[in-house]
């Protein structure tokens, strides 16, 4: 996890695209306009380690406009088994402790603290310190039951998480994280989490497909080549949801898996249209030999965008794992 923020994630223009959250150095330039400022939103680099002042900063504006879609988006029906266990869980009467990996402004908590009963003590994570501010000032203050639930935050790389940093942990959480993990960041966190013994509910992990409505002959060329991007190094990009079901099985969790689509329309033009300047841009980061055609492409689609003629499924998965709780139960 080397210190990635999941909603927040230290930003490729790979992982704004595909509902993970970022671009590289001008995650809005369009496919040939790289090297300058379009004026689009900035996010930043995926830096490997600890945030430092020169650390180039994810953009809040894009989680705060994404933010709407991601909460349509999120799998309810995993909410139920979720809640089952935790009302189950060793010791719940002192309320839930809940780790929020790479919790970028916290949209995760503004999800999930008023969908669960009890008191939450939110324990959030994110390398970027000034994404901490944004998340502690903006979270939720009551549960479901009217509970009270309180914040701390902690900075730092959650690629290091271990079942000691966990102890005492009701459930982990973590939102567009697992596409931007190599395999054994993926086992490390199964891992973590089996030795804790809490679940884990991952959500907003990309598939790989992608549907625009009407179609465009390149549209197919322009997916394959994103999906490439997001496998660059030893990322997983669309296969990181089913190595993580085989690493949290692997280690004796029970796994459920639902859709998460972001389903874009014209009352989402404003993030479709950075949504589309990420996923072409990393296309053609990744093919170069596309940039002329994905130039002209781009100009179609935002344009068709602004006359609120385009529509788009973002297929996205949710992951929740229930690890064996320690100590019985």
């Amino acid at each position: 996890m080397s210190g990635r923020s999941g909603t927040s994630t230290t930003p490729t223009s790979a992982e704004v695209a595909g509902a993970g959250t970022g671009a590289s150095s001008g995650a809005g330039a369009g496919a040939g306009e790289r090297g300058r400022d379009t004026g689009t939103i900035r996010l930043g680099d995926r830096t490997r380690g600890e945030a430092t002042d020169d650390t180039t900063r994810y953009a809040p504006e894009w989680l705060q406009l994404r933010e709407g879609v991601d909460s349509s988006a999120r799998s309810a029906e995993l909410l139920d088994p979720l809640r089952i266990r935790l009302a189950n869980l060793p010791g719940r009467a002192g309320g839930f402790v809940i780790h929020d990996l790479g919790c970028g402004t916290g949209s995760m908590g503004r999800w999930l603290a008023p969908r669960l009963d009890g008191p939450q003590h939110w324990v959030l994570h994110d390398r970027d310190p000034y994404l901490l501010h944004f998340a502690a000032v903006g979270s939720p203050r009551s549960a479901a039951d009217g509970s009270r639930v309180t914040v701390e935050t902690q900075r730092g790389d959650v690629g290091r998480l271990t079942p000691d940093s966990l102890a005492g942990a009701s459930l982990v959480t973590a939102s567009a994280l697992l596409d931007v993990l190599d395999a054994d960041e993926i086992e490390a966190l199964a891992a973590a989490c089996a030795g804790a013994g809490c679940p884990a509910l991952l959500t907003l992990s990309v598939a790989g497909r992608v549907e625009l409505t009407p179609a465009h002959p390149l549209d197919a060329e322009i997916t394959d080549a994103f999906n490439d991007h997001q496998r660059r190094g030893d990322l997983l990009g669309p296969e990181a949801i089913s190595e993580a079901c085989d690493a949290f099985t692997r280690h004796g969790a029970t796994v459920q898996m639902q859709p998460s689509a972001w389903r874009l329309g014209p009352d989402e033009s404003a993030l479709m249209a950075e949504w589309l300047r990420g996923w072409v841009g990393a296309a053609v980061e990744q093919r170069p030999e596309l940039a002329t055609r994905a130039a002209a492409y781009l100009r179609e689609r935002l344009a068709a965008c602004e006359a609120g003629e385009l529509s788009a499924v973002v297929h996205h998965s949710d992951l929740l794992a229930l690890a064996r709780p320690v100590g019985g139960a």
